[in-house]
């Protein structure tokens, strides 16, 4: 079986054996939970030799050491000087000589041997699957992500793409418009344009342009003939009815009429004729264009109206802001929220969300959107807020998000029976737009929660090769947004006893890594005006993440001093960070509640050094399962909610079990199963 298969079935806790025929099976189980504390709870006579060296691997048990071999141990004993001294030093050898041969280390740190590794440790459960058997649950994982009317993240992407090709399997349904246009131009199988409409051509010249020509500029192709070819070719598949939503096409006739235009087309059938004719006249059918126009003499119910007869329920949903904040009325008010009326569970879900954070006071938003998979992020100018409109009033918004909660209860009542919901479920966050997010083990949805004991220290890490110089960097955040960095340049000339970096290597390129260890109990005393911690990760070699190898995660430990710098059984997550962009934030530390926070976002940015722009906007995540969670949502669609595991049909759970034979159970790291419940 492929790498890319066993790694993502490897985040759901599930190794493949590939031969069936092993004879150290039970050597191999004691090594697995000695060696990384992972306990096989079935298939154990599965057990194969090269599974130590795989998960070796996943976990990162050969990790290149940091700047200060005894970190953090030799940080705390060097004096502020000798800090100083090592940075200055390495990097007039490396930065200043140009000399990245050898990894650069501490010329003051003494020898010391460590002490052994004797730690609670928290047990990772896995099952061993046959490669027949991991087959089967990755074309259920490939048909629940298909189902997904939302943006894949990169490495769920590679795998539908990757088990398409391989397994020759033919989707019949693929929900997401973002995952059909990928795959129509990876793949070039005409027939996948089957599962889009002809507005949708515009998606796949924008992605086919930025993909294959970088350029994000649609108004300015230069398309090979080979591509002038393939394009043409969708147009002539769409040109039939049902396909070509005309009135969809007219809110970007200027688009389409350029691009017509580039490719030569020549219309072949009579629909496709009468096409041509719409985009290339000077009347705008367009349901927008009649919308706008409403709106701008004030006629906010004639505008929703129009929405919905035009447009469908979802339109209004994601125009409703602007039609909340131009009611003039409670009879204006009531319009828009019977036009309200949506099966669109993201959609409601994104708005309760949305909703729930929304802020009243008069400073500057920060709008958070995503394209090419990258997060892109604007804060409004002076000149912006002071022409602001779209404001709603806390009346308004309270009486949205009770309607929104209960077009939610009513859409998804009743969906899976009896149902047993763990009550620790509401620590985790649903994956609605997880497409800028990295993979690998221990991920989970942004804004998911794990709680930290009082006596545990975190240890975030990252490592890598193939570049000189990838920085890891924490940043305080307080109630007012102002934010303290604590980075190699800040911590030089300080000895906090609640806060130890390892050091800057920035001779790498074979192989670099570099450490944070935070005491929370400490930290929150020493710097009582900080709420939260963001940890980041970014490339200060030239070049993106795509083109190296890097990886980052956390350990949970209890000592700073017990065991080696990078202990595999104490890791929670090891993730591989390799989006097209040299800026990604990892996770978080929320101070108040003494919880670790999921962030992992890749940043649209070119940004060689972090903490160049406001990291306030990402607090917005902090609050995320407050306002609805995997609880919440499997509450919502429950017939009903038992008291026990043994009474339900479908159980909710972060805990091991044992579980009863033939019910279903749903972990809080089974992205697809909720994807696909969440667009059923």
């Amino acid at each position: 079986m492929k790498e890319l298969f066993k790694d993502y079935l490897f985040q759901k806790h599930i190794l493949v054996s590939e031969t069936g025929d092993e004879k150290n099976a039970f050597e191999v189980v004691f090594s697995l939970a000695n060696l990384f504390g992972i306990r096989i709870v079935s298939g154990e006579k599965l057990a194969e030799t090269d599974m130590i060296s795989y998960v070796s691997e996943q976990l990162g048990e050969d990790v290149p050491e940091p700047f200060y071999r005894g970190f953090p141990e030799s940080v705390r004993a060097l004096t502020e000087e000798q800090l100083a001294f090592d940075q200055l030093l390495h990097y007039f050898i490396t930065y200043g000589m140009g000399d990245f041969s050898e990894a650069g280390h501490s010329i003051f740190e003494e020898n010391f041997e460590r002490t052994a590794f004797k730690e609670n440790i928290t047990i990772k459960e896995f099952s061993i699957l046959t490669e027949a058997d991991a087959e089967k649950k990755l074309e259920q994982t490939v048909s629940d992500l298909l189902a997904g009317t939302r943006p894949l993240s990169e490495l769920q992407y590679s795998l539908v793409c990757q088990y398409i090709t391989d397994y020759n399997y033919l989707p019949s349904k693929i929900a997401s418009k973002n995952t059909a246009v990928r795959l129509l131009l990876d793949l070039r199988n005409i027939s996948l344009a089957a599962h889009l409409k002809m507005s949708d051509v515009i998606k796949i010249v924008e992605e086919l342009n930025y993909r294959s020509y970088d350029n994000k500029n649609i108004r300015k192709l230069n398309l090979k003939n080979r591509d002038r070819v393939f394009i043409t070719s969708v147009i002539d598949l769409l040109a039939v009815p049902g396909k070509c939503d005309i009135e969809n096409c007219c809110e970007k006739k200027h688009v389409w009429n350029g691009l017509l235009h580039h490719i030569h087309f020549r219309a072949k059938t009579e629909q496709a004729k009468a096409f041509v004719n719409v985009m290339r006249g000077k009347e705008n059918l367009s349901a927008y264009a009649a919308f706008e126009k409403a709106m701008a003499s004030g006629d906010v119910r004639k505008a929703a109206s129009c929405l919905k007869k035009r447009k469908g329920s979802g339109a209004v949903l994601r125009n409703l802001n602007y039609l909340i904040s131009r009611c003039s009325s409670d009879e204006d008010l009531d319009c828009v929220i019977e036009c309200l009326d949506s099966r669109n569970l993201i959609v409601l879900i994104q708005l309760l969300i949305q909703y729930g954070q929304y802020r009243f006071d008069a400073e500057a938003r920060t709008f958070k959107f995503t394209k090419y998979n990258r997060l892109r992020v604007h804060t409004e100018t002076e000149e912006e807020c002071s022409q602001r409109r779209s404001i709603i009033s806390a009346e308004h918004r309270d009486r949205l998000t009770s309607t929104l909660k209960e077009y939610l209860k009513s859409a998804l009542k009743g969906r899976l029976g009896k149902v047993y919901i763990d009550p620790d479920m509401a620590n985790y966050a649903l994956p609605i737009q997880e497409n800028t997010s990295q993979g690998g083990f221990g991920v989970l949805p942004k804004g998911s929660r794990i709680h930290i004991e009082n006596a545990k220290i975190i240890r975030a890490f990252t490592y890598w090769e193939k570049v000189n110089d990838i920085d890891l960097s924490v940043f305080g955040i307080d109630s007012k947004g102002r934010q303290t960095e604590f980075s190699w340049r800040t911590m030089a000339g300080r000895k906090p006893d609640s806060i130890f970096f390892s050091g800057d290597e920035t001779s790498g390129y074979n192989g670099g890594s570099e450490y944070f260890d935070i005491n929370i109990e400490k930290f929150r005393k020493t710097n009582p005006r900080i709420l939260y911690l963001i940890f980041c990760d970014n490339v200060f070699s030239w070049g993106s993440f795509k083109t190296c190898l890097c990886k980052a995660g956390f350990m949970l430990r209890d000592k700073m001093q017990s065991g080696q710098i990078f202990e595999p059984k104490t890791v929670q997550s090891s993730f591989t960070v390799n989006c097209d962009s040299r800026f990604a934030y990892l996770f978080g530390i929320d101070l108040i509640k003494n919880d670790f926070v999921w962030l992992n976002l890749a940043r649209d940015s070119n940004a060689a050094v972090a903490g160049t722009t406001s990291m306030k906007f990402l607090t917005d995540y902090f609050n995320l399962t407050d306002i609805i969670n995997q609880y919440t949502f499997f509450e919502m669609m429950a017939e009903e909610v038992v008291q026990s595991p043994d009474e339900a049909e479908v159980i909710i759970t972060d805990k091991s079990g044992p579980y009863p034979e033939g019910v279903e159970v749903i972990r809080e790291y089974d992205f697809e199963r909720v994807i696909a419940l969440m667009n059923r």
